[in-house]
């Protein structure tokens, strides 16, 4: 990352000032990491020093950033461990205590900068490690800025590190051009996280985003239940430039909203493989998932309606009809009979909801689909979001396509935002998804995901591997921190700094948004202030043919005066 800034090479040692000293290299290596022993009378103790601190080491040719993964109290005399010194006596301790007795940090070095460096030159990653003796201090402002960047139209401030005030930012192309997820476990501030990433998105304007909205927080209104308010949403923030879709008009009615669109889905538009996906949660055998295709094939597009036209022994006779076993094609019966009970599955083939939602998408508009009440029932979301999204991937392909042959400019890249990302992508069914399909097609069609996901471990590896960034609160379970740190370089170092993370407000970032792996305290969000600095930077995300504060209906008409003017 170039950005025009550096603070060395101007004062003959390589940098214009050092924040607070911490210790000398004392050994390591460039796979495990460096050992940096504390000063016997710095001004920095142990118990002042966190795992997760962003630190820079001074090497004799270059400067090296890093973060540190592990703390550890040594000695040089293994007699102190068995017979350690009278504590009554202040004077003993205070003299054994930093030379015989002292604190090591570990540090991982992600990025080294040549001393000397001009300016606009940016770090790259180590291929080396500082000499012995060469000493370390934490980060400065500068420090941050030189490796993260400062936040303009292309760099969004996500939050700041440990124990500093100042802002790392993301790169917002290098964020949207692979598939992202965010996970962490229940109440650690997934949806705050997923609310800041979903702003700067916005405002980067490089993409559109559409999101399947579970539990309604992302479109009006959301909760914050920690604080028992309603915190604003992305239509509050910015009416311009989001369109809310809902699937349950009058639960938008309660919470104040009032959608874009409410959303209708024929029968005719599920398919075979829709409901092969929600073959485990119907408890439906595979010999019963895939009568599903029989019928399709005996009945066409309408299939699932003609189906559930017949009752009784007229089930079983269309059995022995399509050679299905009957018991099979009884229990598929029961099981979409259920679908009955959802409104916003209706006769006919005139809705197309993925057409109306790609109109928007190609305005430059964010839509959030809003599910409502039927966000509680997981079945619903699976469907609905599975349906769309193999619509509008079509869509795009064959956009995309068109373009290539010179039949019309590429689509506006596209995020798709999922939630409980295992449901869809774990290793049983993940390749009969859209979703697995477009993760690993990294960007072909400008198309990506942004996965949501308390239970990483239950996500196809090979999906996992394909997540350019990756941003992870707090989680206690061994087999969610593999799958999240799967890949990673010094995953065995990170692990202890994810491990340690905070349960609130705290995530460990890494991948192609940023330089190296760094921990924040993720920015407010929730309080008018917060508000303000959100949306200070709203026109960098405008699309070019709509006005600030212009809403859609309003540049239809400016349109349509200004073509008759």
């Amino acid at each position: 990352m170039t950005n025009g800034f550096s603070p060395y090479g101007t004062n003959g040692d390589g940098f214009l000032h050092r924040g607070t000293p911490l210790g000398t290299v004392v050994g390591g290596s460039l796979s495990d990491g460096v050992e940096i022993r504390l000063n016997p009378s710095g001004e920095t103790v142990i118990e002042d020093v966190k795992v997760g601190t962003f630190v820079t080491i001074q090497g004799k040719r270059y400067r090296f950033f890093g973060v540190i993964t592990d703390l550890e109290l040594a000695n040089s005399d293994s007699r102190i461990r068995h017979s350690p010194p009278d504590s009554d006596d202040p004077v003993l301790l205070e003299v054994m205590s930093g030379t015989m007795a002292y604190g090591v940090l570990s540090v991982m070095p992600s990025l080294a900068l040549p001393l000397g460096s001009a300016g606009g030159v940016s770090p790259s990653a180590a291929k080396t490690v500082p000499s012995h003796f060469s000493p370390s201090y934490s980060a400065t402002d500068d420090d941050v800025a030189s490796v993260f960047g400062r936040e303009d139209d292309q760099h969004f401030w996500i939050g700041s590190p440990l124990d500093m005030d100042t802002r790392v930012c993301l790169d917002l192309d290098n964020l949207v051009r692979r598939s992202f997820g965010v996970f962490g476990k229940s109440g650690t501030g997934k949806t705050f996280l997923t609310r800041l990433l979903l702003v700067g998105v916005l405002q980067g304007g490089t993409a559109s985003s559409l999101i399947f909205d579970m539990h309604s927080e992302y479109g009006w209104s959301g909760q914050d239940t920690d604080r028992n308010r309603h915190v604003k949403g992305l239509k509050q923030l910015f009416p311009s430039y989001v369109s809310t879709f809902t699937l349950d008009a009058e639960s938008s009615r309660r919470r104040g909203s009032s959608p874009d669109e409410v959303v209708s889905i024929g029968y005719s538009e599920i398919e075979p493989e829709d409901i092969e996906l929600l073959k485990d949660n119907l408890s439906l055998s595979d010999v019963a998932a895939a009568a599903c295709f029989n019928l399709q094939q005996r009945f066409g597009g309408d299939w699932m309606s003609q189906f559930l036209t017949h009752q009784g022994q007229g089930i079983g006779d269309l059995a022995d009809d399509l050679g299905v076993n009957r018991a099979a094609l009884g229990a598929l019966h029961n099981r979409l009979s259920r679908f009955r009970r959802y409104p916003f599955l209706e006769e006919g083939d005139r809705h197309n909801a993925a057409a109306k939602i790609i109109e928007h998408l190609e305005r430059g508009k964010h839509v959030v689909l809003e599910f409502g009440r039927y966000g509680r029932d997981l079945n619903a979301y699976i469907l609905v979001s599975n349906l769309l999204t193999r619509r509008i991937h079509e869509r795009y392909v064959a956009l995309k396509e068109a373009a290539e042959g010179g039949g019309g400019k590429d689509p506006r890249p596209l995020v798709i935002v999922i939630e409980e990302a295992h449901r869809f992508l774990n290793p049983s069914i993940s390749s009969q998804t859209t979703f697995a399909n477009i993760a690993r097609e990294l960007r072909k069609y400008n198309v990506t995901l942004m996965i949501i996901d308390q239970r990483p471990g239950g996500i196809d590896s090979e999906v996992m591997s394909q997540l350019g960034t990756r941003f992870t609160c707090a989680l206690d379970n061994e087999r969610d921190i593999d799958a999240v740190l799967s890949g990673a370089a010094g995953s065995r170092q990170l692990r202890g700094v994810l491990a340690r993370l905070e349960d609130k407000q705290q995530a460990l970032i890494f991948g192609h948004a940023v330089p190296m792996p760094v921990v924040v305290h993720t920015r407010e969000y929730g309080t008018p202030e917060s508000y303000a600095s959100l949306t200070r930077n709203v026109k960098a995300g405008l699309p070019d043919d709509l006005l600030e504060g212009e809403t859609s209906e309003e540049r239809l008409e400016r349109q349509i005066d200004e073509l008759f003017s």
